[in-house]
């Protein structure tokens, strides 16, 4: 089993930065990618960000294009989401996802991709 366990989440205010982290433990090295998704309620999760543990290469969704940066350390096992310019169309609860599919060529983006989550941490931002 893998154990995912964000944190960073906070209030913040429209134009603030804000960084996201996320520690793996347990098996982790069943794993081949991590990402970021992020849900707002009444509506579906959202991918925000995707890594590959072994050559940190990435994938953004379209609402982070530009503005977000996901990285990795190797040696915590963790990984991280940098938010620049942040809007109150950003607030939304953060979820750490991670995946031991071996990747066929991309980064998945989509939640059925993921086996593993944490538990969500809140980003409000106010206007």
């Amino acid at each position: 089993q893998v154990q995912l366990v964000e944190s960073g989440g906070r209030l913040v205010q429209a134009g603030d930065s804000l960084s996201l982290s996320c520690d793996a433990s347990g098996r982790t090295f069943v794993l081949y990618t991590m990402g970021w998704f992020r849900q707002v309620p009444g509506k579906e999760r959202e991918f925000v960000a995707g890594i590959w543990w072994n050559n940190a290469a990435s994938v953004y969704g379209d609402s982070a294009k530009g503005r977000f940066t996901i990285s990795r350390k190797l040696d915590k096992r963790s990984i991280y989401l940098q938010m620049n310019d942040l809007s109150p169309e950003d607030t939304a609860v953060y979820y750490c996802a991670a995946s031991e599919r071996i990747p066929r060529g991309r980064i998945y983006q989509t939640e059925n991709e993921y086996e593993y989550w944490g538990q969500g941490t809140l980003v409000t931002v106010s206007s």
